[in-house]
C-alpha cells in the first residue's frame, strides 16, 4: 500500500533482542543501555529493547532504526556481546527476570504462567492518532493483526517445537490463559468512549485480582494505571498519542521497517477511503478498506500462529489487505524442522541469526 506525500503519518518501533555472549549464552545487556538514544532494559534480564521517535516518513523511520542499531552494534562487538532476532530463547534456558514491584504483582495476578512471559521478546509499532479517527486505526489494526505470520521468527519454546508463531501462542493462550481478557485480540470498537469503558473495567479487574492475590491497592496504583495494566495485542495508546500493534515478533531490522510502514500505509489510507466492516473476506482498494466480521478476523489470527505463512488462507488475506507477503521469509519456516533443539543446537542458532542481524545492519549502512 502506497503512501501519500502530504499529511505525513507519524510511525515508530520498539524492538526487542535477546543479548548474548560470544559462545551463545544469554547474558545481561550491561553497557549496550547506554549505547544509543532509545535503547533500554526490559523486564527480565538478558533483553535489550531499542526505540525510534516518531517518524515522519518510511526513509526516515529505516535510517533512525539501522543508527541506533548500529551504535549497540558497535558498543556490543567492543565488549564481547551480540543480539539475537529470534523471538524466544529456543531451548530450556533459564530466563531471570529483573526485580520490581510491577513484576512482583504480575506474577501474583498471573501465577506460574507468567514465566512464560518471560522466554518472548517481540516488535512493537506505533503510528500516530488522527483526531476523529481512532476507533477506525483501531478497528483497522485489529483487522490486519494476522500480519503477525510474515515475521515469525521462533516455532520452539523450552527446546520443543509449539507452533510458527510461538510467541504470540505463549503470550495468548499461556501466560494469560487464567486471567480473563487478557491477553487475546479483542473485538472492535464503536467509538473511544467504548475504548475508556473496557479499559476501565479490565483495570479494576486486575487490581481486584492483585488485592485478593495480598497486594494493596495503593501499591498497585503506583505501578500500573488503566492503560498499562493491560496486554491485548492492539492497544489505543492516550500516553503516546498512538495506535499500538504488540503483536510481531523481534526480526531483522529490514523486516521491521518493511512490516512497520506497510502497516502505517494501511491506516494512512484512512485518511482517503472509507471503512466498513463486512463478511469473511477483507481487501483494501482505491477507495475502501473492507475489515472483516472479528470472528473471521480470529480464524486467520489463529492460522497465523499455528502454521504462518504455511497457511494458504492467511497468504492470500494478506495480499487483499495491502501486503507484499513474497518480501518475507519468515525464520519460523527455516529452523523448525526438529521437534526438539538441545541447549547446544539453540546456542548455535543465536549465533547464525546474529550474524544475519549485523550484516542487515551493515549492509544498510552501505547504501
Amino acid at each position: 500500500m502506497s503512501e501519500s506525500t502530504s499529511d505525513p503519518l507519524r510511525r515508530s518501533v520498539e524492538v526487542e533482542y535477546w543479548v548474548v555472549e560470544e559462545d551463545g549464552s544469554l547474558t545481561e545487556p550491561g553497557e549496550l543501555v547506554d549505547a544509543s538514544p532509545g535503547a533500554e532494559r526490559e523486564f527480565v534480564e538478558p533483553v535489550l529493547e531499542v526505540k525510534t521517535t516518531p517518524c515522519d516518513s518510511p526513509a526516515e523511520l529505516r535510517a533512525e532504526l539501522y543508527e541506533r542499531l548500529g551504535d549497540v552494534l558497535s558498543r556490543a562487538e567492543d565488549v564481547g556481546k551480540r543480539l539475537v532476532p529470534l523471538a524466544t530463547p529456543v531451548s530450556d534456558e533459564a530466563v531471570t527476570e529483573l526485580k520490581s514491584d510491577r513484576t512482583r504483582i504480575q506474577n501474583r495476578v498471573v501465577g506460574s504462567d507468567f514465566q512464560y512471559a518471560r522466554h518472548c521478546v517481540g516488535t512493537h509499532v506505533h503510528v500516530e492518532q488522527r483526531p476523529g479517527r481512532e476507533i477506525d486505526q483501531y478497528n483497522a489494526l485489529v483487522a490486519l493483526d494476522p500480519a503477525l505470520a510474515l515475521v515469525n521468527s521462533s516455532p520452539y519454546f523450552d527446546g520443543r517445537r509449539l507452533a510458527a508463531g510461538a510467541r504470540s501462542k505463549l503470550y495468548r493462550r499461556m501466560t494469560y490463559d487464567d486471567v480473563p481478557h487478557q491477553g487475546r485480540l479483542w473485538r472492535y470498537a464503536d467509538d473511544t468512549r467504548e475504548w475508556s469503558r473496557r479499559l476501565e473495567r479490565r483495570f479494576e479487574e486486575f487490581v481486584v485480582r492483585a488485592e485478593r492475590k495480598g497486594v494493596d491497592r495503593a501499591t498497585i496504583e503506583a505501578s500500573f494505571d488503566p492503560e498499562s495494566a493491560v496486554w491485548t495485542p492492539v492497544q489505543l495508546r492516550a500516553e503516546f498519542g498512538t495506535v499500538e500493534w504488540r503483536s510481531p515478533d523481534c526480526a531483522l531490522p529490514s523486516d521491521v521497517v518493511r512490516l512497520a510502514n506497510s502497516v502505517a500505509g494501511v491506516v494512512k489510507h484512512l485518511d482517503d477511503a472509507t471503512l466498513r466492516i463486512d463478511g469473511d473476506g477483507g481487501r483494501v482498494t482505491d477507495d475502501h478498506v473492507v475489515l472483516p466480521e472479528f470472528d473471521a478476523v480470529l480464524r486467520y489470527v489463529n492460522a497465523a500462529i499455528e502454521d504462518g505463512l504455511d497457511s494458504a488462507e492467511v497468504r492470500s488475506y494478506l495480499d487483499r489487505m495491502g501486503f507484499d507477503v513474497d518480501a518475507y521469509s519468515p525464520v519460523s519456516h527455516e529452523i523448525e524442522g526438529r521437534e526438539t533443539v538441545t541447549a547446544a543446537d539453540a546456542r548455535e542458532l543465536r549465533l547464525t541469526h546474529a550474524d544475519r542481524l549485523e550484516r542487515d545492519v551493515r549492509s544498510a549502512v552501505r547504501q
